[in-house]
């Protein structure tokens, strides 16, 4: 009923800061990436346990431990793994300008969430990942290197 009423309350409040919106419609725009914070609300269990035991919650850390010594290129070129949507329209630009994205949150597997947020609807975000979807970052190389477990088996959520 919560969850029901929250739905409800987030698509109202959509219409009326954006009275051109209308859920379903189809959009002109990409999706922006929102950051995980905002997925907690009605995702509690999901994200409590996704901050809890995916090392990936916690992402930038790795930049900042290796980063004495890299050229801010080489930094930038380990922002792709390690945020959310880097490169992408409304993704990752900086810690300063996009803090809410600077470690590889939801979004990264399950798409940017602006849409998802706004109507509340499970098609307007990715649900079924698989082995291909965590390829991207984690290449043999990685792999071997991280004793990878990808989320999708690893039980996190």
């Amino acid at each position: 009923m919560k969850k029901t009423l929250f739905t409800i309350t987030i698509l109202l409040i959509s219409v009326l800061l954006n009275p051109s919106f209308s859920p379903g419609q189809t959009q002109k725009q990409p999706p922006k990436y929102v950051g995980s914070d905002t997925c907690k609300d009605c995702h509690k269990d999901e994200y409590e346990s996704f901050m809890t035991y995916a090392r990936k919650s916690r992402s930038f850390e790795s930049i900042q431990r290796v980063k004495k010594g890299l050229t801010e290129e080489e930094i930038k070129g380990c922002y792709h793994c390690h945020t959310t949507g880097y490169g992408k329209p409304g993704g990752f630009i900086s810690p300063e300008k996009t803090p809410h994205l600077k470690n590889a949150g939801c979004e990264v597997c399950h798409g940017p969430g602006e849409f998802h947020v706004k109507t509340g609807s499970p098609k307007d975000t990715k649900r079924r990942m698989t082995m291909k979807d965590c390829e991207d970052c984690h290449t043999t190389e990685r792999v071997k290197a991280f004793r990878y477990k990808p989320m999708i088996h690893g039980g996190a959520h």
